[in-house]
């Protein structure tokens, strides 16, 4: 069978990743085409495009890439009917995948989305289009399949969470002296990460990195995007008291004491390394102003979405400064309340049941194929 797979995000190319462990697991001959990154490519299949041509971030980023992001799409439907596949697998990445999706339905291509847009945030017009365009839809979230099916009828996958496989994955396999490979000393390790996107990293490492100077006591490591080489980073690095590690972010987590992190997935992936947190976020003052008007949302990260409770602290745009940091930061290196963020951790793992989601989506791709 000849499978299309389309991820925009460094989150996405992992779950794609795990995603066609799965399916070349079941079917070892399957044909696979995708758009992803290093990780996806690493499992096999041809890729077509990397995501790190794709990561427009917010509405003026987007404004302003708008030819590139009508060329991708051109190319993307031109390689997709070349190629005819069997099935199309969509991963997140909204604004790109649910236009593909309504062209590749138009054209009788079976199409399944796995990991589903967060309509539950904002744009809850989409389910018109998701109801319309995506023949099998996977969450991930627990709250997603009631929303799906009870407020608006349409019957959808919970599969779970893939982080725990990819996690579990890690666990099993990881036997590196962490410490000896970087050269690192006996401080406890403060893990920073900034985001995946040059322009998300360029407003916020320089605010983590500016309460470093007050921790002697501990050693900061900067955990660096794949899609991003070292010297990307030099100019932020200042201090002897910081280092860059590159394409080893769970390596960093398994062996950190805290972590000060962009809003993202990365929220939750520190929360399941079961490491204490400050979750930051500042995006372009204009992107921001109107996301704060169109999405209802109590919380920005993964951990307090899912828990529904304040769990980890978070600092949004004017927020986002020095002295928060820092007041924040205090907190969860204080025993009592890392104590308590800790408790609540296991109640978030416990919530997002066991793992194998990658196996689940590709199980009912296979007994679903061709009966829509």
């Amino acid at each position: 069978m000849k499978y299309y797979i389309i991820a925009g995000e460094a989150s996405g190319d992992l779950h794609g990743a795990n995603l066609m462990k799965a399916l070349f697991k079941e079917e070892p001959n399957a044909e696979v085409r995708f758009w992803g990154g290093e990780l996806m490519q690493q499992v096999g299949g041809t890729l077509v495009k990397h995501y790190k041509d794709l990561a427009f971030m917010g509405f003026a980023e987007v404004a302003a890439n708008l030819r590139t992001i009508f060329k991708n799409i051109d190319l993307c439907k031109k390689d997709i009917k070349a190629f005819n596949p069997d099935v199309i697998i969509f991963i997140d990445y909204p604004g790109f995948n649910m236009r593909i999706a309504k062209w590749a339905k138009k054209e009788g291509f079976d199409t399944h989305y796995y990991i589903s847009p967060q309509i539950w945030a904002w744009k809850e017009g989409r389910i018109k289009a998701i109801k319309r365009d995506v023949n099998q839809m996977y969450t991930i979230l627990p709250f997603e399949k009631d929303f799906y099916e009870n407020k608006h009828n349409y019957p959808v996958h919970y599969v779970g969470h893939p982080l725990l496989d990819a996690i579990e994955t890690f666990k099993k396999n990881q036997s590196v002296d962490f410490r000896g490979v970087y050269g690192l000393d006996d401080r406890p390790i403060i893990a920073l990460l900034p985001g995946s996107r040059e322009q998300e990293i360029s407003k916020l490492l320089t605010e983590m990195l500016r309460i470093v100077d007050s921790y002697p006591q501990f050693q900061f490591i900067i955990a660096g995007a794949p899609s991003l080489n070292a010297d990307f980073y030099k100019p932020f690095i200042k201090q002897e008291n910081v280092q860059l590690i590159l394409n080893d972010t769970y390596n960093l987590l398994n062996n950190s004491y805290a972590a000060i992190v962009t809003s993202g997935t990365a929220t939750l992936e520190t929360a399941l390394f079961n490491v204490p947190q400050v979750v930051v976020y500042k995006g372009n003052e204009i992107s921001y102003q109107i996301a704060k008007r169109v999405i209802k949302l109590k919380y920005i990260s993964l951990v307090n979405l899912i828990m529904d409770e304040q769990i980890v602290t978070e600092l949004i745009q004017k927020e986002c400064n020095t002295a928060n940091i820092k007041k924040e930061f205090d907190k969860v290196i204080n025993n009592l309340d890392r104590s308590k963020m800790l408790a609540k951790y296991h109640e978030l793992s416990e919530l997002l049941g066991g793992g194998g989601a990658s196996e689940r989506v590709i199980n009912i791709i296979k007994k679903t194929l061709r009966t829509f």
